[in-house]
């Protein structure tokens, strides 16, 4: 053992040491109870961040000590390996995609092997490969069977400059992220999966997810969004038409004043006269910034009291949401305000709040007043509350066949179509003789070819690609086309979890159903799955709706895919601004200025690290410098995963410096340790000296916090605390006797066994060289003696006014103010006291307690 701590010769030689023996590689085993660890798969972009240094460190922890419980742990990572990036390094650097995101995986992987991470790299998966994007297609074609995948027209973000689709993130301050042209919303054929069908079941499950954040479980039903309603018909003037419209207002619908139809609601073009009109209105469709509406010419009747109001056609109704058509109450609703003023419509009043005088003559609205109370100019429902009222009209409006009671979400059907190369091809045909047809399941995967052309204008880059788009029909085989759109990224993220449960990565979901049940059956559901909050509700709605879909085709049985889930909490720093150079790097900063210009500079906000901004650590740089067990640590340390990490230089200095008083207690004491690692094989003889016995008290005391901490909802900070502490008590220990040595060794040996999931490296190191063969991995998590935990009790007095009145045992170590409740809360202390008022409490520690009153 050398005496100086080197980490990275340490930690190449034990990484080395678990690749070569493949240590981490999990099969199924009956016998034991399994422990599925997953934390979310990375995107490839090149190079790992602090954010997934904090991410992968706690998932490393659970895996290991889980794995020293005894589970059989199996604790997988992958590639999300689709995506923009990729395709717009091919548009910019003339890089295939292909190829560099395969690069960027082979780099990232080295980084995450750096940091010991213990995954099965058996079962690694990339969602780029042929071999995996298959059962996309697979999962298309099966839902397409049932009739969840279907095709309808939809709009899209349409920049008329480089004539191409852009998804949401694409679209800056309304504008296209490449050119700046305004962005406009044009009508395409997409493919749809049908997540609307599970919607019920969504929304009740999420009231077993007892291991979810509550404010996650929230996100996810307000996602959702059940509202319960009335559908009513507005006939349309001098037509043979109805405007059905959704509302869970029904208490407002004698304060209709107008009705709103979406840009592209089927009557929107039979009632709009100025086609040039809507077409401008459908270029804005959808976007909240500012609300344009077209007056059709036309009049809708209220179904309620039968007069005539103006109908038109508005930006801000979603064909998506109800039924496309709104009834607009402006004096009850802010947006319908808001319009009303904008057009010069009518407003009129038909809630007030309670308590109030029903006089609306004389009221005028600054704004809508959207909350219940009591109907005014409503016919004979008014004076009733917004409650009662909601059900005698909707009653009402059912009687004269009108309308019914519905229940609506605010869930729409997940559009997957992409006008992009990137991604999974969608396995559809289109004949001009049999018309849409789906690849038959032999011939998948339809595979990306690799023959196009990146420009960043115009369609997706697999429509210029004539061997790709030209096929035989598989029908009647004749001359047919190819569906030239690719997947939505979810779709590969939505089913992962489940690609891991293949042994050795060969998934294949044509197994018999038997087999399938066996071996996805074991490892299914993800015990703890951890990962950012910002996936809160897309990724694990989507998810969840991959697993209700993938059990109603028999595979497996759990509804859920994810037990527990942990959404840890960003990775900040504080920002550095120079006036002349902007945003600066921590290493462009010396002695408070710009290293460029020496100009002084300013030390912004703690906030997210963002390569924007260059408040960002280089993990490669932190590992280099001082290891990954000390990366590890600092970030375990720093906060409860859940929580934001404040960045700290002093904090990973802290780390490193606590590693290395290990090391040295070890290094210092290493001959005798040896020596007495024999005699504590029988640990029942061992005798304890009154001097010893402290250090086995805290040692064993040590096992309960560290376990217990990490069984309560992973509180990695407070049990590293409590390792601390433990050193501190090492360090100041002298062994006099054999005694002492035993109970130094048998401390020194559980402060690695419990340091282990946290520093593995070092706890490895160390662990052999206090004698021992067989590799830290392969040890039990240590157990606490609840009577050897137990503190020692002494006698406290208690004083009322200096006078002795009760005498009670107490453990020894308390705190003060530990010691001040239990006197206070002792019957006799009660009992004299009363009301009277507390003047002071003196405390003797360990002797007395005299209160005064």
């Amino acid at each position: 053992m050398e005496e100086r701590y080197d980490p990275q010769k340490v930690e190449l030689k034990w990484q080395k040491y678990w690749a070569e023996r493949n240590i981490f590689k999990t099969e199924q085993d009956s016998s034991k109870k399994k422990f599925y660890c997953l934390e979310m798969f990375p995107y490839p972009s090149g190079k790992i961040h602090m954010g997934h240094v904090r991410n992968y460190a706690i998932g490393d922890v659970i895996a290991r000590y889980k794995r020293m419980r005894g589970f059989n742990v199996i604790h997988p990572m992958g590639w999300d390996a689709f995506g923009m990036p990729a395709e717009n390094a091919a548009i910019k650097e003339g890089i295939h995609p292909a190829k560099w995101t395969y690069e960027n995986i082979a780099y990232m992987k080295k980084q995450l092997d750096r940091m010991g991470l213990s995954y099965d790299w058996d079962r690694e998966v990339t969602t780029c490969s042929p071999d995996y994007y298959k059962w996309n297609q697979w999962f298309f074609l099966k839902m397409y069977e049932k009739g969840l995948a279907y095709r309808k027209s939809s709009f899209v973000n349409w920049c008329p400059s480089c004539m191409t689709v852009l998804a949401n993130e694409q679209v800056i301050d309304s504008g296209c992220w490449r050119c700046d042209t305004a962005v406009i919303k044009k009508e395409l054929e997409q493919w749809f999966f049908r997540i609307t069908h599970y919607a019920e079941d969504l929304l009740n499950a999420c009231d077993e997810l007892k291991g979810w954040p509550e404010k996650v479980v929230l996100m996810q039903k307000n996602w959702i969004g059940k509202s319960e309603g009335l559908e009513a018909d507005f006939k349309v003037a001098e037509m043979d038409a109805r405007i059905r419209i959704f509302t869970t207002r029904a208490d407002t619908l004698f304060g209709a004043t107008f009705v709103c139809l979406a840009p592209t609601h089927p009557l929107s073009e039979k009632l709009a006269a100025d086609k040039e009109a809507l077409k401008k209105v459908k270029e804005r469709y959808g976007k909240e910034d500012e609300k344009i509406g077209l007056f059709t010419g036309r009049y809708a009747v209220n179904p309620a009291n039968d007069e005539k109001i103006p109908i038109y056609i508005a930006n801000f109704v979603l064909m998506e949401y109800g039924t496309g058509a709104i009834m607009s109450v402006p004096a009850h609703d802010q947006r319908d305000f808001e319009f009303a003023k904008k057009y010069e419509l009518p407003i009129k009043i038909v809630i007030m709040p309670e308590n109030s005088e029903l006089q609306t003559s004389n009221f005028e609205l600054n704004a809508a007043f959207e909350d219940e109370g009591i109907l005014v100019d409503s016919s004979s429902y008014s004076r009733l509350r917004s409650d009662v009222a909601r059900i005698e009209i909707a009653k009402h409006i059912e009687k004269k066949g009108l309308g019914k009671r519905v229940i609506n979400y605010k869930l729409r059907d997940w559009g997957i179509s992409r006008q992009r190369y990137w991604g999974t091809p969608i396995p559809i045909i289109y004949c001009e003789k049999c018309g849409v047809v789906p690849v038959p399941e032999q011939e998948l995967p339809v595979i990306l070819p690799e023959d196009v052309k990146f420009t960043g204008t115009g369609s997706s880059p697999l429509a210029d690609s004539e061997k790709f788009v030209n096929t035989s029909c598989p029908k009647c085989n004749g001359k047919a086309r190819r569906e030239t759109d690719t997947m939505d990224t979810f779709v590969d993220s939505s089913w992962y979890f489940i690609a891991y449960c293949f042994d050795n990565g060969k998934i294949d979901f044509n197994s018999q159903l038997s087999t399938l049940n066996s071996q996805l059956g074991y490892w299914m559901p993800v015990d703890q799955y951890i990962g950012g909050v910002e996936h809160a509700v897309l990724h694990l709605l989507y998810s969840r709706f991959f697993t209700r879909v993938i059990k109603d085709l028999g595979i497996i049985n759990p509804s859920e895919p994810f037990t527990n889930l942990l959404t840890q909490g960003m990775v900040c720093k504080e920002t550095l601004k120079c006036p002349e150079h902007g945003w600066l790097l921590p290493e462009d900063v010396k002695d408070e200025k710009c290293v460029k210009c020496g100009k002084a500079v300013e030390r912004g906000r703690v906030e997210k690290m963002s390569k924007s901004k260059k408040n960002v650590i280089d993990p490669d740089h932190l590992i280099n410098k001082y290891g990954a067990d000390t990366s590890r640590l600092f970030s375990l340390f720093a906060a409860p995963p859940e929580r934001d990490l404040e960045w700290s230089d002093q904090g990973v200095e802290g780390a490193h410096r606590f590693l290395n008083r290990i090391w040295g207690i070890v290094y210092k004491n290493r001959n005798a340790l040896c020596v007495t690692r024999n005699e504590l094989k029988n640990k029942n003889s061992l005798r304890i000296t009154d001097y010893a016995s402290c250090l086995p008290r805290k040692t064993h005391q040590t096992i309960k916090r560290v376990t217990n901490d990490i069984e309560r909802e992973y509180h990695f900070n407070t049990a590293i605390a409590a390792l601390m502490e433990l050193v501190n008590d090492l360090s100041s220990f002298d062994p006099k006797t054999q005694d002492d040595w035993k109970a130094f060794r048998f401390s020194a040996e559980t402060l690695l066994l419990l340091l282990s999931p946290f520093s593995p490296h070092i706890s490895e190191e160390l662990w052999e060289s206090m004698g021992n063969k067989k590799s830290i991995l392969e040890q039990k998590w240590p157990s606490w003696d609840e009577n050897i935990a137990k503190e020692e009790e002494i006698e406290l007095v208690i004083q009322i006014n200096g006078k002795v009145k009760a005498k009670i045992m107490i453990p020894a170590g308390l705190s003060d103010d530990e010691v001040r409740k239990k006197a206070l809360n002792e019957p006799k202390t009660q009992e004299i006291i009363g009301k009277k008022a507390l003047k002071k409490v003196f405390i003797v520690k360990g002797k007395l307690v005299n209160i005064v009153i």
